[in-house]
């Protein structure tokens, strides 16, 4: 799912061969941090939940969230966000947040949709190679008290 065109643009990530992102993909695993959202044995979204410490325990940042691009329009993306915030309020975080590219609208409604707020823009923070050029991201988040469970 990383490097799919659809999605890697949108990612940490510039596009690399399968054998030197191994162990990129092994250290997040190891971190505990990556997961995998699953349809009947097959991986149809994923991310990465990074809880933050001291001062700010209580927020979880949320990275690399995608969804396999043969399953947009399905409702995977609201699922995720949707389990993304049950396991953070289990956990007891109140605030996720996030980045999105502004040239992902996609990804913005989908967000939006879930609760998250754009709180400020990030002027030039992803450069991506394969257009060599530098990007704006929204920072968003969401306060979970205020989130309608589902």
């Amino acid at each position: 799912m990383y490097f799919h065109e659809a999605n890697n643009p949108y990612l940490l990530y510039d596009p690399m061969s399968r054998e030197a992102f191994l162990p990129v993909y092994q250290e997040l695993l190891a971190q505990g941090v990556k997961y995998v959202l699953e349809s009947e044995g097959q991986a149809v979204g994923m991310v990465k939940l990074v809880p933050q410490t001291h001062r700010t325990r209580h927020v979880c940042y949320v990275g690399g969230l995608a969804i396999h691009p043969e399953q947009h329009g399905k409702g995977w993306g609201r699922l995720l966000l949707q389990q993304i915030q049950a396991w953070a309020r289990d956990k007891g975080f109140t605030r996720l947040e996030l980045d999105v590219d502004e040239d992902n609208p996609r990804a913005m409604r989908l967000y939006q949709q879930a609760g998250f707020e754009v709180e400020g823009v990030l002027r030039n923070l992803a450069f991506r190679n394969t257009d060599q050029r530098y990007y704006d991201n929204y920072r968003m988040a969401c306060l979970l008290d205020q989130v309608k469970r589902s």
